[in-house]
């Protein structure tokens, strides 16, 4: 390879990492709109860790994980905090006076 031609693999390793920090956003997001009474605040900021990312809701209620095999009929949700959870490095449910914010640390750096 060429001095400083792009290595592919180095790439391949960013852009999955790009991919899991907007999956975790989005799905923080989402849920803070679809099961958290509405979305209140979301900040972020980069650090030498990697990505902080605040998302509060008007709920206090905690994000819930469904078992598929006990899963009800009809019932919406529960796979994608498993996902944030696996994705991020540091995760943290606070209660609020009025609802919740969780904070999520996400490496910007592929595993070695």
């Amino acid at each position: 390879m060429a001095l400083g031609a792009p290595d592919p693999q180095d790439e391949e390793a960013g852009a999955r990492v790009l991919a899991d920090a907007l999956l975790v956003t989005s799905e923080l997001v989402t849920n803070a709109i679809r099961h958290g009474d509405g979305l209140t605040a979301f900040d972020l900021w980069i650090t030498d860790d990697g990505l902080i990312l605040n998302v509060a809701d008007a709920s206090t209620c905690p994000p819930v994980t469904t078992d598929p095999r006990n899963r009800l009929e009809g019932q919406v949700g529960g796979f994608g905090w498993p996902l944030v959870c696996r994705l991020a490095r540091h995760v943290a449910v606070t209660v609020l006076p009025d609802g919740k914010q969780i904070t999520v640390l996400i490496s910007l750096t592929p595993p070695a």
